[in-house]
């Protein structure tokens, strides 16, 4: 959602294009990159749910003892087409670990998830603390850049 409001369009069909200047380096993570707290159980739980989405969409793409006409057809692309069960609840659980890390409830619709995350690139825009805790005395921020939001 966030690459594309933040990304650009091309080519005949208006196609989302993603680039890093405007699509990550301006996203708010939860944490200031660099200066993530080690010892918090959200950066864990966001791990491990990222971990078991990744183990489960593996298993899928590369089956034991699977034909090769077959594994050919066994693409990120189909899989996300067909958007199994398996594979929404496993995003769920990423998801729901990525909003508990923001602090966030679980049931936000996509234009307050937007709006959250607009705010947030604002407040960091503006010199606003990184949520979650004081980055460590002495160290600087790292470079980082932030959409400029323009009201409607």
């Amino acid at each position: 959602m966030w690459s594309l409001k933040a990304g650009s369009w091309h080519g005949v069909g208006n196609d989302p294009v993603y680039n890093v200047s405007t699509c990550f380096e301006t996203y708010p993570f939860p944490w200031v990159p660099g200066y993530e707290p080690t010892d918090d159980p959200r950066i864990a739980a966001i791990a491990e749910a990222a971990r078991r989405l990744v183990e489960l969409r593996d298993r899928w793409l590369n089956p034991p003892e699977i034909a090769a006409a077959d594994l050919k057809k066994r693409t990120l692309t189909a899989l996300y087409n067909a958007r199994p069960t398996w594979l929404a609840n496993a995003h769920k659980a990423l998801d729901r670990a990525v909003f508990d890390a923001y602090g966030w409830p679980h049931d936000l619709t996509d234009d307050d998830l937007l709006g959250r995350l607009l705010a947030l690139n604002a407040e960091r825009a503006a010199g606003g603390a990184a949520p979650g805790g004081v980055i460590a005395q002495g160290a600087t921020r790292p470079t980082r850049r932030w959409l400029a939001v323009e009201s409607p």
